[in-house]
Parts: C-alpha cells; sequence; structure tokens
C-alpha cells in the first residue's frame, strides 16, 4: 500500500516520468564502479558521502566535482578528458544486461497495457542511455529526454521534467515523476508534478508533494494514480 506524505485524490494521471539509474534499473552500483575508478586516476579517493552528493547529477558537473575531490586544476579541458574516460568506462559496463530494480518492469508492462503514457528522464546521456535501453525496452516511452538533450538545465532545475511533458503534449501538474534522489526529486517537484520517491541509499527529504515507497513492487496504474492531487 502507497502512503502518500499528503491527501491525494482520484484522478488518473496523463503520464508517468520515469527516472533510470536507482529507479528502473539497478545502476548505481556500476555507477559506483566508475566514479571511483575515475577519482583513482586521478590521484583522488572518493568518499561515500562525496559519492552519495553525485547522484542524479550530470556528467558535466561530476567530472568538474572529481577534478575538485582529487585536488586537481578544474579546467574545460581536464573536465571533458575526465567525461571522456567515464563514457567509455560506463559503456563497457552498460553493454550487458542490467538489472532491474524490484517491481519496475512489472510497472511498466502495466501501464502500457492500461494506455499510460510514460517518458523516460534522465541525467544520463543519450549514447549511455541508449545502451540501458537495451535492458528496458523502448517500446514502454513515448518520449525520452537525456542529461545532453537540455541545454545544461539538468536536475535539480525543473527542465527535463518540464520538455517530458511538452514532448507528451500534456500538463506536469497531471503527471506523476517517479525518482529515487533528492536532486531528482527536486527537478520534479519544481516541474510540479507529484512525485512517488522509491527509496534506495539516499535519503530524500520529506514534502507535501512527495510519496515514499521502498520499491516498486505492487505498484500499478491506480496506484498512481491516486498520486494526482485534488486541484
Amino acid at each position: 500500500m502507497i502512503h502518500p506524505s499528503s491527501g491525494l485524490a482520484e484522478g488518473g494521471p496523463a503520464a508517468v516520468l520515469w527516472d533510470m539509474d536507482g529507479t528502473l534499473i539497478d545502476s548505481e552500483k556500476l555507477w559506483d564502479v566508475v566514479l571511483a575508478e575515475a577519482t583513482q586516476r586521478l590521484g583522488g579517493e572518493l568518499t561515500l558521502e562525496q559519492r552519495t552528493a553525485l547522484v542524479g547529477s550530470n556528467m558535466a558537473a561530476t567530472s568538474r566535482r572529481l577534478l575538485e575531490i582529487a585536488g586537481r586544476a578544474v579546467t574545460d579541458e581536464a573536465a571533458d578528458d575526465v567525461a571522456s574516460w567515464m563514457r567509455g568506462r560506463t559503456a563497457e559496463l552498460f553493454s550487458g544486461a542490467l538489472p532491474w530494480r524490484p517491481g519496475a518492469r512489472a510497472a511498466l508492462e502495466e501501464l502500457r497495457a492500461t494506455g499510460v503514457p510514460c517518458a523516460l528522464v534522465t541525467s544520463t546521456e543519450r549514447g549511455l542511455t541508449e545502451l540501458a535501453l537495451n535492458t528496458i525496452g523502448r517500446e514502454f516511452f513515448a518520449a525520452t529526454v537525456c542529461g545532453d538533450e537540455v541545454d545544461g538545465k539538468n536536475k535539480p532545475h525543473p527542465e527535463p521534467y518540464l520538455r517530458a511533458a511538452r514532448l507528451l503534449g500534456v500538463d506536469p501538474a497531471t503527471c506523476v515523476a517517479v525518482e529515487d534522489s533528492p536532486v531528482g526529486a527536486a527537478s520534479a517537484e519544481a516541474a510540479g508534478c507529484a512525485v512517488l520517491v522509491v527509496e534506495a541509499d539516499v535519503v530524500v527529504d520529506r514534502g507535501p508533494g512527495r510519496t515514499f515507497r521502498p520499491s516498486l513492487v505492487g505498484v500499478g496504474a491506480g496506484d498512481l494514480a491516486r498520486l494526482i492531487p485534488s486541484r
């Protein structure tokens, strides 16, 4: 059973907007490997606190932060080099089948069967997202928005979710966003979406527009419909 943070009324979502890493697929562990190795290559060590703060971040911001952590000069050229290495290493890890988060595939299948449109809204760049979609399935999404397609307005900026709603032709206020990170939840909330937070390793603050659940197991179209607040 879903336990909302505030009173929610019946009324189906116009669409469901999905985060990818840590929400649909259990890829954050692969990012753990990439980020740790990238920091070590720069001569630094990545702490758990520093890694946690990077959950949901985009490639450009992440590469610059790793340079800072390693005590290196943060230049555009250096950041591009770090990002290029991370893309290649992540592509290696994403090239095979990726593990699903519990209940995620069943939720996508039910939404597809009931005709609720879905969009993928991820901070991961298009090239890596396409590799992940080999596991997830492109057929589930009427639109995808990637981290390198929002003109630098990445999560927690609302633009990724606003763009997804525009592509689907729907009002963000009638959509449910499914997230697992603080920056992702903030992005979706700022866009005006109802937010379902699937709890993982990173603590996300409670809020009146956010509903929390330990996993997606048992979540169906009806559950998501009840997350749209009355207006």
